[in-house]
């Protein structure tokens, strides 16, 4: 790997918990012009999904619990409507990932270089304005079936399109899977596993914590910070050509 870019691109799954209200207007983004016409789709395919649903599809829909669900509606209307007020990615997502990623202390151009994808608008970069939405990948929409299918093309020519520069990815599976397999990102994409000790997959508080942590390493000191990388009995190793963080042994599945 020693010729690959010290600068990569990370994947960043986006967070539940977002941080409310914005401004009405914004500069475009990276994305806004290439996903136009599928955020479009999407937009028309949730409006439709919406307009009969049952409150509990619509809590479904958006992913919330019944008493959280006013304000999900809300936000959603604003969306529709184009009226949602916006913020860049990197401050609009409040979840334990990103606190732990704290890019509010990374440069600007360090921003740039974290992607996101989401059921809404397909890929983000940290530094794209984007509204407080209520939308997953897992979703299925009337007319437009599943998310993470749905977005798979544009999502991987939309990445191709940064070739040659190193991809690294830590998304769960969910935001994978609007990922396809391609000849150029498999030269070009680099996931890093975060295991149990004992070699299974790891979920909870502190893996998404530590995920914070590794990304915002990476982005700082390019892909080689995984190997030796210790935080609070988390241990980082490439080992076979596979970027590998495990936990400490006492934490949880």
């Amino acid at each position: 790997m020693g010729g690959v870019s010290r600068a990569p691109y990370i994947l960043l799954p986006p967070s539940e918990s977002k941080e409310p209200g914005g401004r009405g207007e914004a500069a475009p983004g990276i994305f806004d012009g290439p996903l136009a016409t599928q955020r479009d789709e999407v937009l028309r395919a949730l409006r439709e999904t919406l307009r009969a649903a049952s409150p509990e599809r619509v809590a479904r829909v958006l992913n919330v619990r019944t008493q959280n669900l006013e304000r999900a509606e809300e936000t959603t209307r604003q969306l529709l409507a184009g009226t949602a007020p916006l913020l860049p990615a990197w401050q609009r997502f409040d979840g334990v990932v990103w606190k732990h990623l704290d890019p509010a202390s990374l440069r600007e151009g360090q921003r740039r270089r974290l992607l996101v994808p989401s059921g809404v608008y397909g890929l983000s970069s940290g530094t794209d304005q984007i509204a407080d939405f209520r939308l997953t990948m897992k979703v299925s929409l009337d007319g437009l079936g599943n998310l993470a299918t749905f977005w798979r093309t544009a999502l991987t020519a939309q990445l191709e399109s940064l070739a040659p520069a190193q991809l690294v990815s830590v998304l769960p599976k969910e935001h994978a899977a609007a990922i396809g397999a391609s000849e150029i990102l498999s030269r070009r994409l680099v996931t890093v596993s975060f295991l149990h000790h004992d070699g299974q997959g790891v979920a909870g508080h502190d893996a998404k914590a530590v995920k914070g942590v590794v990304a915002r390493r990476i982005v700082q000191e390019g892909l080689n910070a995984v190997e030796g990388f210790e935080w609070r009995g988390w241990r980082g190793r490439v080992h076979r050509g596979e970027y590998l963080v495990r936990a400490p042994r006492a934490t949880t599945r």
